[in-house]
């Protein structure tokens, strides 16, 4: 704890849980920089790599917004906006559906999987390098703690 309290400049005893909070906060913020980082050259935030993700797994398959807004990791994200983004970068497209005129179905382009296995070792890489301090037993440990801490 002496890392947080560092961090925070104070000398004052920060209760266990709060400090467990806050190490969460740090942490998250340090890797998120990394990702950031490595999508820079990309033009790519981590939402929109995220987005182009979803697309890849598709396989070919068209999507609705709403159920890429269901399979996102940030719930918060305005999907549409981060679709209309990739659309101008040309990553991906959006078509009418056929047999339901009301219905935007939205398809990965082949630039969007391109960049895709451009960026995939280098998020590769800053997971591994993110991950190196801990053994193989500490990374199954800290799934199941931070599982356990969602639920």
């Amino acid at each position: 704890m002496k890392d947080l309290e560092e961090r925070l400049k104070t000398n004052a005893k920060i209760p266990l849980h709060k400090a467990a909070m806050l190490n969460i906060y740090f942490s998250h913020n340090c890797i998120k920089d990394k990702y950031l980082n490595g999508l820079k050259p990309f033009d790519l935030s981590l939402e929109q790599f995220n987005v182009l993700r979803i697309l890849r797994g598709q396989k070919g398959n068209p999507i609705n917004l709403q159920d890429i807004q269901e399979r996102m990791v940030s719930k918060m994200s305005n999907t549409t906006r981060l679709v209309d983004k990739l659309i101008k970068k040309k990553f991906v497209k959006r078509t009418i559906c056929k047999t339901n005129r009301r219905k935007v179905e939205i398809l990965i382009t082949d630039l969007g999987l391109e960049t895709l296995k451009k960026v995939d070792p280098i998020v590769d890489s800053t997971e591994r390098n993110v991950t190196k301090n801990l053994t193989q037993d500490e990374l199954i440990q800290l799934n199941k703690l931070l599982i356990k801490l969602r639920n």
